[in-house]
């Protein structure tokens, strides 16, 4: 099985090792092969996607059995129904392809391992409450995670590629899946296409 994931190119570099991290042992032996589609700022849209979705899906011997689009909600949809649905129907009626979302962009998936980046950032700080996915308000997670990283000691602003990484590295990613309902349906369907009795209750 060949998956690819169309995303924005920091985030690939961010979660690309803790999400394989996560799926070998459950999908021991139909693990996936897993490729990011790196486009750097937004993920394309409209016409623009649907010609990035068939290219990958026909792509002779680098064809890619099924595709996932990843893109954040902020700041270009209204919510996460209005992306998905935005992209599906700019694909249209294609069964291999996958729309998920990062609500409402990709640090509500670090918020759960608030210890970790209250220590990287060096300032102490209560968390933002127990659904990172709810957060927002004009003011999302990346953002609030930055201005942590810049009032804390470490004096520097948060940087995804290598703050992401060193968030998330050795961390259990089934602690932000129970966290984040959007991130457990990226992963289910993943699971789901290699071995669906592994599915995430």
């Amino acid at each position: 099985m060949k998956i690819t994931i169309i995303c924005e190119g920091k985030t690939e570099q961010a979660f690309k090792e803790s999400l394989q991290s996560f799926l070998r042992p459950i999908l021991s032996g139909k693990m996936p092969a897993l490729r990011f589609d790196v486009h750097h700022g937004s993920i394309p849209s409209g016409e623009k996607l649907k010609k990035v979705v068939e290219n990958l899906l026909n792509a002779g011997v680098k064809r890619s059995d099924t595709v996932i689009g990843l893109t954040d909600v902020y700041p270009g949809y209204a919510d996460a129904d209005d992306a998905k649905m935005k992209m599906r129907a700019a694909v249209g009626n294609e069964p291999r392809f996958y729309p998920h979302v990062a609500l409402y962009d990709f640090e509500a998936w670090l918020l759960p391992y608030w210890k970790r980046i209250t220590d990287l950032a060096g300032r102490a700080a209560k968390p933002y409450g127990s659904k990172p996915e709810k957060i927002n308000h004009g003011n999302p997670p990346a953002r609030r995670i930055a201005r942590l990283f810049e009032e804390g000691s470490c004096r520097d602003s948060y940087k995804k590629p290598r703050d992401a990484k060193r968030i998330l590295k050795d961390a259990d990613l089934m602690t932000a899946i129970c966290a984040c309902p959007e991130l457990k349906a990226f992963v289910n369907t993943i699971i789901r296409l290699c071995d669906p009795t592994k599915v995430i209750p």
